[in-house]
């Protein structure tokens, strides 16, 4: 990956960068960290000379009016709708995942689903009567291996 060197990237905050360069030290800052952090840094050593907001409280109201004059098309101002009030389809809404969820818990509860689960939790949260060790197992495994040898062994002969 090529990384760009803080001058470049100094360059690139006084927007003495050609489209071309532009764009390309743009789509690298979004997926180098590295870089990310010197262009960071040479906006904190330029900030001084960067401009400042004239009118700071109505800052978004001027963005979106700006927006809007950008978006008519033939005269027209396009349309510009709320995400709230556009309608979603039945299966992205709440009450469908609720209906959803309502009835898949009634199905696993009629099923015994519930019922096997907590009959599995009560029988693993009881402790075991076990004096063995794992080791003491290991130990009678191998010796019932090795009497299988001799068996075989002696079946041989």
């Amino acid at each position: 990956m090529k990384h760009y060197p803080y001058e470049q990237w100094l360059c690139y905050v006084k927007d003495e960068l050609d489209e071309q360069t532009r764009a390309e030290v743009e789509s690298h800052l979004y997926t180098c960290d590295l870089c990310l952090e010197q262009y960071l840094q040479a906006l904190e050593d330029h900030e001084s000379s960067l401009p400042t907001l004239s009118n700071e409280t109505n800052f978004t109201e001027l963005v979106m009016a700006e927006v809007a004059k950008d978006s008519r098309t033939d005269g027209k101002q396009a349309e510009i709708k709320p995400a709230a009030s556009a309608k979603k389809p039945f299966y992205q809404q709440a009450a469908f995942h609720y209906l959803l969820a309502a009835a898949a818990t009634l199905l696993l509860t009629f099923s015994g689903v519930f019922q096997s689960l907590a009959t599995f939790a009560s029988a693993v949260e009881t402790p075991q009567e076990r004096n063995e060790t794992v080791t003491d197992n290991l130990i009678d495994k191998t010796f019932a291996w090795m009497d299988s040898l001799e068996k075989k062994e002696a079946n041989k002969k």
